[in-house]
């Protein structure tokens, strides 16, 4: 399903890379299923103020050590998916309006091993609906992730959540497969749709309490960025609060 062979997108490798006020986009529609508009597998990379759009797989964070600072991202299924450790802030993730039958899922992270130092942290963002999904009234659910792999691992920090997100806030990717294997996270989020009461059992899912865990997921512990992002001259919060 995320083997990325299908169309054209852009591409950076390397170490290094910095995108700035760029628009990526795929213009394949949402019947072409998978269409990745920006995969980044570069080291030490920094997309800054661009807008990331598409529908299925929007963006695929492959590998290394990434930094998304105030961009928007748009998609439907499985739309931040990959392995790297990246932390996206200060970012709005928009989820759009899918086909018929299908259900919005913002991330679908693949870490293998319970040992990778990898990860999609979500810290002070947006979680947000576009116009044509928001006037649906909650016909089509959207989820914070399901785990592409068996140790799969997401967590969303002092974001805010509108009421597009679903109350279980997860979904299964097929059956049990992963379920006390993953570790998503959740700590301090707001909005309606952050309401953790209704959340699912799993028990690789935890609302985090903890701020020395949350901690863990921080530009600074989780991808090392105070050695390298300062030299970028991009503006970045180290912890998890100013």
């Amino acid at each position: 399903m995320h083997d990325v062979d299908s169309f054209f997108y852009s591409a950076a490798t390397g170490s290094g890379f910095i995108a700035r006020d760029i628009t990526f986009e795929n213009w394949a529609g949402p019947t072409k299923h998978q269409a990745v508009a920006l995969r980044v597998g570069a080291d030490h990379a920094v997309v800054y103020k661009c807008n990331i759009i598409g529908y299925q797989d929007t963006l695929y964070v492959h590998s290394n050590r990434q930094f998304y600072r105030e961009c928007d991202i748009y998609g439907t299924v499985d739309f931040i998916f990959g392995n790297a450790a990246v932390v996206l802030q200060n970012c709005s993730i928009y989820a759009r309006k899918p086909m018929p039958f299908q259900k919005n899922t913002i991330t679908a992270q693949s870490r293998k091993d319970p040992h990778q130092n990898t990860g999609i942290s979500i810290h002070a963002c947006r979680i947000l609906p576009t116009q044509d999904l928001a006037v649906m009234n909650g016909s089509f659910q959207t989820y914070l992730g399901r785990p592409w792999k068996l140790h799969s691992r997401v967590v969303f920090m002092l974001s805010y959540m509108h009421d597009h997100i679903d109350p279980r806030g997860w979904l299964e990717w097929n059956g049990s497969f992963a379920l006390d294997s993953l570790y998503y996270g959740e700590y301090m989020n707001y909005g309606a749709g952050a309401a953790v009461g209704q959340r699912v059992k799993w028990p690789g899912y935890r609302v985090i309490t903890s701020e020395s865990e949350a901690s863990n997921f921080t530009v600074a512990q989780f991808i090392y960025g105070t050695l390298w992002l300062p030299s970028t001259g991009i503006a970045f919060l180290a912890g998890l609060q100013v």
